[in-house]
């Protein structure tokens, strides 16, 4: 029932200038997941997690299509803000801290099978790497070999970040071919499973 009371959560309903709709995708046979920063107000809208250009980008980049992406039995998604926070200069609010705070412990004692998780964006690495984390998000992702096999740090998928892309093409070449021999070897894993085959 956790997951019910996650998505009835109204704690931050004063800051939140759409209103509550937390967003997050839960199964206790995920071996993979993804953990970015808040729903945007197109993610917002639609209720359904990646739901925007930015998900289509981080689908390339795992090498998954929608429907494996979606299944819940594979994928765990959990943000570090579940609502949309609004927007500020230059962009979406960061995630606010409630929902680490009242939540986070709790969902991931709901994930005991997870091998595998995405840290996407500054304040997901902040709170998963802590002290381990680069002076900078470069420098974090850069560092990807300390932190595998249990994390895979990543800059946010968002076409904002091109320029970022451009500049970095290392990432493209050394990162995702890891990324997705990865998620391919996992998702091995979980079809032959014996949860599956029953």
């Amino acid at each position: 029932m956790l997951l019910v009371a996650v998505r009835k959560c109204r704690a931050c309903v004063p800051h939140l200038p759409l209103g509550p709709r937390p967003i997050l995708q839960v199964g206790e046979a995920a071996r993979i997941l993804i953990v970015g920063q808040a729903p945007g107000a197109r993610v917002h809208a639609s209720g359904t997690p990646w739901d925007d250009p930015s998900g289509e980008r981080l689908r390339k980049w795992m090498g998954l299509d929608v429907a494996r992406f979606y299944d819940e039995s594979q994928i765990a998604i959990i943000p570090m803000g579940y609502c949309y926070p609004g927007r500020g200069n230059g962009g979406d609010l960061p995630p606010r801290r409630e929902c680490a705070t009242l939540w986070l412990d709790h969902l991931l004692t709901k994930l005991p099978r997870v091998e595998l998780t995405l840290l996407i964006g500054l304040h997901a690495q902040r709170h998963f790497l802590g002290n381990r984390r680069k002076p900078s998000l470069t420098d974090t992702v850069k560092a990807w070999r300390e932190f595998v096999p249990e994390y895979l740090p990543l800059p946010h998928p968002s076409a904002r970040n091109t320029p970022w892309f451009q500049r970095n093409p290392w990432f493209e070449h050394e990162l995702l071919p890891v990324l997705r021999e990865r998620i391919e070897s996992l998702s091995d894993q979980h079809a032959k499973s014996p949860q599956r085959s029953k």
